[in-house]
C-alpha cells in the first residue's frame, strides 16, 4: 500500500481523467465514457491499495489487475503513465503500430498488464485463475478485477463467479463499473441485470454498493474487504456516470467509443480540470 491522502487522490483522479481524454483525442479513437466512469476506484488501486513496483512489472508477489472491461483501456494506460511503468510521452501513441498502448490491454506489448483482454466475459475467469493459483501457491498477493455491467450479460460472467466461490478465493475482489450504458444503449433496454450486487451476493460473493466516484467510499471499502480473510470473494457493485467529469460525455451513449473534436477536447480539460468530477 502507498501512503497517500485523500485529497492527493482526488488530484491524482483527474489527471487520470485528463490523461485518458487527452489519449483518445489524440488517436481519435477509443473509448472515453467507460474509462471516466472508472477513473475514481482504478485511481485508487494503483496510487493507494496495489502492492505493485513499477521498477520490476513482473515482481511475482505483486498484486494483480484484470481490466476484464478491455476497451477501457486508456484509463490503465493513463494509470500505468503516471505510476511510472512507461514514459509518459507514451500516451501520444494510443492505437499506433509499435505502441504499447494498443486498443485493448496487451500483456506481450505494454509493462504492467498482467493479462490481454477486450473479449467481454473473459477478463474475470482469468482473475479467478490468477486468484486460484496464488491460493495454491501460498502466495499472499490479491487480484483486482474491473468488469462492465454491460459485460455482465455474458454467461462467462457468471461462471466465473461461481468457481471464485467454489474454491474460496478472498483473494479476489471484483469491481462492476454500474453506469447504466453499454455501446447498444442502457443495460435496461438491452438485456436487464436486475441488482448487481444482490447477483453476486447470491452466487456466494460478499458484496457492496458504494457510490463510484466517492473516493472516501472506495477507500472506505477497500479497508473492509482487506481485513476479510473469510473465504468469500469479494465485490464492489459501483454506481457510476458513463463520462464522468465531461459535461457533454455525462449519461450520454455516444460517447461509449467515441473521439471529442478540438473544441469538445479543449472543453473536456476546462471542466476536468474545474472538478466536476468529484
Amino acid at each position: 500500500m502507498e501512503s497517500i491522502t485523500l485529497e492527493e487522490l482526488k488530484m491524482k483522479a483527474t489527471e487520470l481523467r485528463k490523461t485518458a481524454v487527452t489519449m483518445v483525442y489524440k488517436a481519435q479513437s477509443g473509448h472515453p465514457g467507460g474509462s471516466l466512469s472508472a477513473a475514481d476506484f482504478v485511481t485508487a488501486l494503483y496510487f493507494k491499495e496495489m502492492n505493485v513496483n513499477p521498477e520490476d512489472p513482473n515482481w511475482a508477489d505483486r498484486d494483480r489487475f484484470v481490466l476484464s472491461k478491455g476497451h477501457v483501456a486508456p484509463i490503465q494506460y493513463a494509470a500505468l503513465a503516471h505510476r511510472g511503468f512507461v514514459p509518459y510521452e507514451t500516451i501520444n501513441t494510443l492505437r499506433e503500430y509499435g505502441s504499447p498502448f494498443q486498443g485493448h490491454p496487451d500483456s506481450k506489448k505494454c509493462p504492467g498488464i498482467d493479462i490481454s483482454t477486450g473479449s467481454l466475459g473473459q477478463g474475470l475467469s482469468c482473475a479467478v485463475g490468477m486468484a486460484l493459483g496464488g491460493k495454491l501457491d501460498e502466495k499472499a498477493y490479491r487480484v483486482f478485477a474491473v468488469v462492465g455491467d454491460g459485460e455482465c450479460q455474458e454467461g462467462q460472467i457468471w461462471e466465473a463467479a461461481q468457481s471464485a466461490v467454489k474454491y474460496e478465493l478472498d483473494n479476489l475482489v471484483v469491481f462492476v463499473d454500474d453506469n447504466g450504458l453499454q455501446i447498444d444503449g442502457t443495460t435496461e433496454e438491452v438485456m436487464p441485470n436486475h441488482d448487481l450486487e444482490k447477483k453476486f451476493q447470491a452466487f456466494g460473493f460478499e458484496t457492496k454498493r458504494i457510490d463510484g466516484h466517492s473516493m472516501e467510499e472506495i477507500i472506505e471499502t477497500l479497508d473492509e474487504v482487506r481485513e476479510a480473510k473469510n473465504g468469500k470473494p469479494k465485490c464492489i457493485v459501483c454506481n457510476t456516470v458513463k463520462g464522468k467529469g465531461v459535461s457533454y460525455m455525462e449519461n450520454v451513449v455516444g460517447w461509449h467509443g467515441k473521439a471529442p473534436n478540438e473544441e469538445q477536447y479543449n472543453l473536456a480539460m476546462e471542466e476536468i480540470a474545474r472538478g466536476l468530477q468529484v
